[in-house]
């Protein structure tokens, strides 16, 4: 039995066509001024029990998640949206609507934030043996370095190479944070907000490479052209000292919503 309310997103303009909605299995509910898209869901599968036994399981959670974007990004083609995390349940339609009084008015001050707005992600990584094979190109120091090394007498140049090598290593781990700093600051300036994200490990990302920036940036539609041809000139000049940029969009503006009680 469909007896719980599934919530996507909330706007406050007509949405797709009722016929549309509905060959998706989605409703949308009427509350003052605004539509509520909503799909009402069993028990079995997002009763709070059931819910976070389900979201172990990888392929539901990414059969459902897939939907979930799907569903705000085909109401945000056409409407401005305020998008709610996956796996949002009300037990009853009064519920949900007491939700949208006692928050009305963020929920139409986040409507506004977000207008003519889409939500980008980015991360950077980086090739250290790549970076390695450049760092004298990028670091004066390890220059420096280099050419004591070929000056010296072998056995000087021996405990040289030795200091290198310690040195390569914080030239790295300096350079890294750098060129983070230095993308995130180019990407800001394109975007109305910015979001940091925790750096992942190797593990989850599946790459050999390190990544040295996870963030989420705000941007204005009229800027995105900017944003993606920035992105496509920052790879060609830094990918050959080993620096990687990875972006994702448009995607619902998860990130930048923020719902408070009047």
């Amino acid at each position: 039995m469909n007896n719980l309310i599934y919530l996507f997103c909330i706007t406050n303009t007509p949405p797709p066509p009722k016929n549309e909605l509905e060959s998706q299995g989605l409703v949308s509910l009427v509350f003052d001024e605004f539509y509520v898209i909503v799909k009402y869901v069993s028990d079995d599968e997002f009763s709070e029990e059931n819910l976070k036994k389900n979201i172990s399981d990888i392929k539901w959670l990414e059969l459902n998640a897939l939907e979930h974007v799907r569903v705000i990004s085909q109401i945000m083609d056409h409407n401005t949206a305020i998008p709610f995390k996956f796996g949002t349940i009300y037990n009853s339609e009064e519920g949900l609507r007491k939700f949208v009084s006692d928050y009305s008015d963020s929920i139409s001050e986040n409507i506004q934030y977000i207008y003519e707005k889409e939500e980008w992600s980015l991360k950077i990584f980086c090739d250290r043996k790549a970076l390695g094979e450049k760092i004298d190109e990028l670091s004066t120091e390890a220059s420096e370095l280099e050419k004591q090394i070929m000056a010296s007498s072998p056995g000087k140049a021996f405990l040289l190479k030795r200091k290198k090598t310690d040195l390569v290593e914080n030239e790295m781990d300096r350079l890294c944070k750098s060129y983070g700093q230095l993308y995130y600051d180019e990407f800001r300036e394109l975007s109305e907000a910015t979001g940091l994200n925790n750096l992942l490990p190797k593990e989850y990302t599946g790459r050999e490479d390190t990544m040295i920036l996870n963030a989420t940036f705000l941007v204005n539609k009229t800027k995105v052209k900017d944003f993606r041809s920035t992105v496509e000139r920052l790879k060609e000049k830094d990918l050959s000292s080993g620096f990687f940029i990875e972006t994702t969009g448009p995607w619902p503006p998860f990130s930048f919503i923020s719902i408070k009680e009047k």
